[in-house]
């Protein structure tokens, strides 16, 4: 049976969304890696009951507790005062810990206050978790067969001391199962036409490997978990399985893993020496956004042209006047003529074009909001598509961006 994990994120500027809490995400893949079943997440305030109400739960009820953030040198920072209290230690002075805070102001030529001697103060019955990356250390406490991590919640810092520390020691506690995951990216279909598709072969499953199906806009992830002793025997049957999926979907499968759907597009236009342009109107440059999110992407793609009025559908793109006037901005014949004018304006080997009714507002019985056309064009064939979408404006821009790569994934694919 796997051991259960409490993951516990300390601070006020997280419960007030002022900051993203990115720590129990990556957290909670880790465990989940080395065979922890992450049963909570909560995010709690620096105050002092509520610290301590967290430790009490994480030491009756779990495995593991990892608690980050509250470790600064501040007043507001309580939760090494605060966990000592709870185990009834007095702080004691690490030397580690000192020398590395001393380091870190000789390097910056700063004087070293006693506030920040101070950091190098821990429980007694703790084992200190060297922080090279900053000043205040992580704090490791074992007792009756559970485990309890303070860290910093300095992202990098935090990642590092458990990496470099922490996780060594967590694994040499606990015996737990190993997990393997691979995650297969579809796009182009939805999530209950893909379960249908591959019924068969999820039907035929072992039971010792799992899948769940995790849609987003635009696309589909189905993530295979294996779960054993034998790291090398899970990945081959993982991947074994990955195999048989493929001829049910294989149109549909753009990458593995840590890939997108950007990424994917811009090594099979490198591949082949093409070059890309956007002509984007209810998009508003976020299709751009996602292509040059990737590095190296100047390698293939060379602008954009955000073509939010008609003016500009005119004078930049070559959309012809009466066009316009006859089918409406939102219509398939204005949406080629700006994927073949983006060809022309930029010379570019592809150009993709979006134009629609984004929302909220802005929609009519003919054209309600989420209509949507969007088209690709090599410069002298141009395909289009039509979408219906949502209500919501974020998700039509997101929909609308993604299925548009797909289109030009799957041009250049065949």
């Amino acid at each position: 049976m796997n051991k259960e994990a409490l993951v516990c994120t300390i601070g006020d500027e997280i419960l007030l969304g002022q900051i993203l809490d990115t720590n129990s995400k990556w957290l909670s893949e880790q465990l989940t890696q080395m065979g922890f079943h992450v049963k909570e997440k909560i995010t709690i305030s620096d105050e002092k009951p509520a610290i301590l109400e967290a430790l009490k739960r994480g030491m009756e009820n779990f495995d593991l507790t990892i608690m980050t953030g509250g470790l600064g040198p501040t007043k507001d920072d309580i939760t090494k005062n605060t966990v000592a209290e709870f185990f009834g230690d007095d702080l004691v002075e690490d030397k580690d810990s000192l020398d590395q805070v001393k380091r870190v102001f000789e390097k910056y030529g700063r004087p070293l206050l006693e506030v920040n001697v101070h950091q190098a103060l821990v429980p007694s019955s703790c084992t200190p978790l060297l922080n090279n990356w900053g000043t205040a250390p992580g704090m490791l406490f074992k007792k009756e067969g559970k485990m309890l991590i303070s860290l910093p919640g300095v992202p990098y810092e935090m990642k590092n001391i458990l990496n470099e520390r922490g996780w060594p020691m967590v694994k040499e506690y606990f015996e737990t199962s190993e997990i393997f995951f691979r995650t297969v990216k579809t796009a182009g279909i939805g999530e209950s036409f893909l379960m249908e598709k591959i019924k068969p072969w999820e039907d035929s499953l072992p039971q010792d490997i799992s899948l769940a199906y995790l849609p987003s806009p635009g696309e589909v992830k189905l993530r295979l978990t294996a779960k054993g002793k034998d790291q090398s025997s899970m990945e081959n049957e993982v991947n074994d399985q990955i195999n048989r999926l493929r001829p049910f979907v294989n149109e549909y499968i753009y990458g593995y893993d840590d890939t997108n759907l950007s990424r994917t597009v811009g090594e099979l236009l490198r591949k082949k020496g093409l070059t890309l342009s956007t002509a984007e109107s209810c998009t508003g440059g976020y299709l751009a956004h996602l292509i040059t999110s990737e590095p190296g992407s100047s390698d293939y793609f060379l602008g954009s042209i955000v073509s939010y009025s008609n003016q500009i559908k005119l004078d930049q793109l070559g959309v012809s006047n009466e066009t316009l006037e006859e089918f409406g901005a939102v219509s398939e014949q204005v949406v080629e003529q700006m994927a073949l004018g983006i060809c022309n304006a930029l010379g570019t080997s592809f150009g993709i074009a979006t134009s629609g009714i984004a929302g909220p507002t802005g929609g009519t019985p003919e054209k309600p909001v989420g209509t949507i056309w969007i088209a690709v064009s090599d410069g002298s064939e141009v395909r289009s598509k039509l979408l219906n979408l949502t209500k919501e404006r974020g998700l039509n821009i997101q929909y609308a961006s993604k299925i548009a790569l797909n289109q030009l994934r799957l041009w250049l694919s065949k």
